[in-house]
C-alpha cells in the first residue's frame, strides 16, 4: 500500500467522519444504516419505503434509477423519472438518499437530485469514472469489485481522493468464488483489514453478498461485530414483487427487526445506533 498516500492510515487513531447531511454522518461512534429497494419503481413505493424506515431509524435511503444489469433485456431503472421521485421523497421525509452513477455523462443529472453518488463493483476500476466523481462535491460509496484484491480496492479510492474528493465511504459487497450457494462470499476480514490500513469508513453490503434473504441479517450483524461503520441492505414493500433482486430484499418489517437487533451487538463494540434519525427527519411524509 506504499502508493496509497491519500487512503492510508498516518496513525492508528486516524479517522474520517463524513457527512451525508447535516445530521447524518458515518466513520464516527454511531453506525450508518442504509435501507431501500434495488431499483426506484413508482413514488408510492419509495414514499412506503421512507414511511417506514425513518422510525426504525435508517439514516439514509437507497435506490437505484440508473442500473447495470447482466442481462441487456433486464429492467435498467427509471433514468431522470426516477431522480425526481428520489429528490422528492428526500425532501418530503428528510432522509439523505444514496444512488449510483454508471458513467461520466449521468453525474451532471444524478447530483442536484442525490445526497451520496455511489459507485457500483463493475465500475470500481473505470478510472475515468473515479476521476470525475472525485471532482464532485459529494460523498462517494465505493464498492468493491468483484474480484478485487484490498490493495486494488484502496487504491480505486486513491483515483478519487487524488482528484480531490476526500469523502470516500468504502462498501464490502462480497467477491466472486467457485460457490454457487451464496451470491458472493462476504469478506469480512478484508473489513477488519481495511479499518488497520486506512482511515477511510466502511460499510458492509450483505444483500448482494448473500444472495438470500434469510442470510441477510446475520451476515448485517456479523459486519457490526468486527468493525463496520455501517450496512446498506435492500428491503421492499413487497419483495416477492421487486423488479429486480428480489430473493435478496428484505421485507420492510424484517427491516425495522433488523435495525432493533444490531443495538446490543453495536453496544458490545462500544458503538451505538440512533434513537432517530436525525433532528430535521420527519416521522411521517405528507
Amino acid at each position: 500500500m506504499q502508493n496509497a498516500k491519500l487512503a492510508a492510515k498516518a496513525d492508528p487513531s486516524h479517522k474520517t467522519v463524513i457527512k451525508l447531511s447535516e445530521q447524518i454522518a458515518v466513520g464516527g461512534q454511531d453506525l450508518l444504516i442504509v435501507g431501500g429497494p434495488c431499483s426506484v419503481e413508482s413514488q408510492a413505493q419509495m414514499e412506503e419505503v421512507a414511511s417506514r424506515l425513518v422510525a426504525a431509524p435508517v439514516q439514509a435511503l437507497r435506490g437505484g434509477v440508473y442500473k447495470p444489469r447482466t442481462s441487456p433485456y433486464a429492467f435498467q431503472g427509471l433514468g431522470q423519472e426516477g431522480l425526481e421521485i428520489l429528490a422528492t421523497v428526500r425532501d418530503r421525509s428528510g432522509l439523505p438518499v444514496i444512488t449510483e452513477v454508471m458513467a461520466i455523462s449521468q453525474i451532471e443529472a444524478i447530483a442536484p437530485h442525490a445526497d451520496v453518488l455511489q459507485i457500483g463493483s463493475r465500475n470500481m476500476q473505470n478510472f475515468d469514472l473515479l476521476k470525475a466523481v472525485g471532482e464532485v462535491d459529494k460523498p462517494i460509496v465505493l464498492k468493491r469489485g468483484l474480484a478485487a484484491t484490498i490493495e486494488e480496492f484502496v487504491m480505486a479510492a486513491e483515483y478519487i481522493l487524488s482528484h480531490g474528493n476526500p469523502n470516500v465511504i468504502l462498501c464490502e459487497r462480497g467477491i466472486r468464488s467457485f460457490d454457487p450457494y451464496t451470491r458472493n462470499v462476504l469478506d469480512l476480514g478484508a473489513v477488519v483489514a481495511l479499518k488497520q490500513i486506512t482511515h477511510l469508513p466502511i460499510i458492509v453490503d450483505p444483500s448482494h453478498a448473500a444472495g438470500k434473504r434469510e442470510l441477510v441479517a446475520d451476515l448485517a450483524r456479523a459486519a457490526v461485530a468486527c468493525g463496520a461503520d455501517g450496512i446498506i441492505v435492500e428491503c421492499h414493500p413487497n419483495p416477492e414483487k421487486s423488479v429486480s433482486d428480489a430473493r435478496q430484499a428484505l421485507s420492510l418489517e424484517d427491516m425495522v427487526s433488523l435495525v432493533q437487533s444490531l443495538r446490543p451487538v453495536a453496544a458490545a463494540v462500544g458503538r451505538s445506533i440512533p434513537m432517530k434519525a436525525g433532528a430535521n427527519v420527519r416521522l411521517s411524509l405528507v
